[in-house]
């Protein structure tokens, strides 16, 4: 103890041989001597870097201690923390499926426009409406071809879209194989009378010549009133007249006066439009609920407020891979041919499912694209969501093949609010387990009370009297 007590007075005593200055400096700033000037004085460039120097030094001392206490702090509350996450992504697991029950008072639902219903069990039709057009019907349209070579001389039927009846004149042609046909009959008929004496073998020969010669003209489409004007008259025609095999409408026309025909060239074609057929698409989801037979209503912009009743005739085989429809055939009388080929047409038929299909409103199920959920009412008030398997829809209901009974109070609307209402509840309850989550205590904890913080005073020691240091310091 003394030995220090010398040492201090030692020190002491050669600071005073230094100077005052050295000597303040020594005891205000209360540092090591720098080991480059150990000797300097205060107002010499090495004594201020030696001021400069411990100044700064207790400046980092005063940062660290904090920063390290903060870092200390935040260590220890990362350990204890690892518990409760790992029971927050315990609690997130363990939460049910399709969200929590949903508490709603009566004026809430009225606010959000909450409505229920019932699940109902009966009959489910599924009504499929598209849009077709007309065209004709192609097993009632002709083509009118001649059987022989010949020039035509005149034309009864001259333009297209005109109507023609069975039977009625379509041109005048002038044929030499008409011309030796009409010979061969003339002959014939004369042979008949010559051997009517004779014997029975020969007037059997005639009579069959005469019949060939009659079918030879019935089978170019001569008809048997012209070939029996022939043979009233004996005279040879230079041209005969070809007649409609079937009545229609004339929709193409493929012939001119004074043309050259061959046999087998097609002249006209003819369509009866007393009956026609309406070509709609229908989506590939829809052709479960189309069938041949069905009955089909249609409709058009040219008769508004009328409606024609026909059925599907045909389902095409292919599907258009552009547009995924299919082509579907429906036959329509016409009469008074007012439906015309290439008018729209909207035609809508209803296929019927089960009798006994339990079915919900659309606005009922909410499709998450995963599931689709259902919110029932339990007894006690809650909105439960439940997780159902929906089959096809028809108008504005969805049949349910899993997940409800017939009776049960589902919710009609608002579903996706309730459903946002639901997994909020879920994921807040997932986190109850979590540090300042606690889902129990409605009220929240006081805030902590910090206390104030401790500073240390910096020890200084004061000038010795009669002696002014302030200049030193700044």
């Amino acid at each position: 103890m003394r030995d220090r007590m010398n040492e201090a007075q030692t020190g002491a005593g050669a600071a005073d041989d230094r100077g005052p200055s050295a000597a303040q400096g020594s005891t205000a700033d209360a540092g090591p001597p720098i080991p480059d000037a150990p000797n300097a004085p205060a107002d010499s460039p090495f004594g201020r870097a030696s001021t400069s120097g411990r100044r700064a030094l207790r400046w980092v001392l005063y940062l660290a201690v904090p920063l390290a206490a903060l870092a200390a702090v935040f260590l220890f509350r990362g350990e204890s923390s690892r518990p409760a996450a790992a029971e927050h992504a315990h609690g997130a697991v363990a939460a049910p499926e399709g969200g929590q029950p949903v508490v709603l008072s009566a004026d809430e639902a009225n606010r959000i426009g909450v409505t229920y219903t019932t699940v109902t069990a009966g009959p489910l039709t599924k009504e499929v409406r598209t849009v077709g057009q007309v065209t004709f019907d192609e097993t009632r349209v002709k083509a009118i071809s001649p059987k022989i070579d010949g020039w035509v001389e005149r034309l009864y039927i001259d333009f297209t879209g005109q109507s023609v009846t069975a039977g009625a004149p379509l041109l005048e042609v002038h044929s030499p194989m008409l011309v030796t046909a009409q010979e061969e009959l003339l002959l014939a008929k004369r042979l008949t009378g010559d051997v009517a004496a004779g014997t029975p073998d020969a007037v059997r020969s005639a009579d069959e010549l005469l019949r060939s010669a009659r079918r030879r003209l019935a089978y170019w489409d001569i008809p048997e009133r012209d070939i029996a004007e022939i043979e009233r008259t004996g005279e040879v025609r230079r041209t005969l007249t070809l007649r409609a095999p079937v009545g229609g409408v004339v929709v193409e026309k493929l012939v001119l006066s004074g043309q050259r025909i061959m046999a087998g060239e097609t002249i006209y074609r003819v369509a009866d439009l007393s009956v026609v057929w309406v070509e709609g698409e229908v989506f590939e989801q829809d052709l479960a609920a189309v069938r041949t037979g069905l009955s089909v209503t249609a409709e058009f912009e040219s008769f508004p407020g009328e409606r024609w009743s026909g059925r599907i005739t045909y389902i095409y085989p292919t599907l258009n891979p552009d547009t995924r429809t299919a082509r579907v055939r429906v036959e329509l009388p016409n009469p008074g041919r007012r439906l015309k080929p290439g008018m729209y047409a909207t035609f809508l038929f209803t296929s019927p499912r089960r009798d006994d299909a339990l079915s919900v409103p659309r606005s009922a199920v909410l499709s998450t694209g995963e599931r689709s959920l259902v919110f029932v009412r339990r007894e006690d008030g809650r909105l439960e969501p439940r997780t159902v398997r929906v089959g096809s829809a028809a108008g504005d209901r969805v049949e349910v093949l899993a997940g409800l009974t017939a009776g049960e109070t589902i919710v009609a609307s608002a579903t996706f609010l309730i459903d946002a209402e639901s997994n909020l509840g879920t994921a807040l309850g997932g986190m109850g387990n979590m540090p300042g989550m606690d889902m129990t205590s409605p009220t929240p904890a006081p805030p902590p009370v910090r206390a104030p913080k401790a500073t240390t005073p910096i020890p200084q020691t004061p000038p010795p009297s009669g002696e002014d240091h302030s200049a030193h310091r700044r």
